[in-house]
């Protein structure tokens, strides 16, 4: 492939690939507050449906489980992207 050929290909795509950035990062930003607000609103369902405080607080945990898992997913990936190309 040329090297003019490949500027063009590069130059079309970047405005997708920024879109998709900007997109994975503000995804990444908001986990932390959307998680938070899907916690409290299950405990509040659990302890709406009779169940004591405690035990809805300790089954609502796998919540933040599960955000700390993908936090470390995307850190994995960036890192070890970063490595593969140095």
């Amino acid at each position: 492939m040329s090297s003019s050929k490949m500027m063009s290909t590069v130059a079309r795509s970047s405005p997708y690939l920024a879109r998709m950035s900007i997109e994975v990062f503000w995804m990444y930003a908001t986990l932390g507050n959307r998680v938070r607000k899907t916690k409290r609103a299950f405990e509040r369902e659990l302890i709406n449906g009779g169940m004591s405080k405690t035990d809805a607080k300790r089954i609502s945990g796998c919540f933040d489980e599960l955000k700390n898992e993908i936090n470390g997913m995307v850190k994995n990936g960036a890192t070890g992207f970063l490595k593969r190309r140095a």
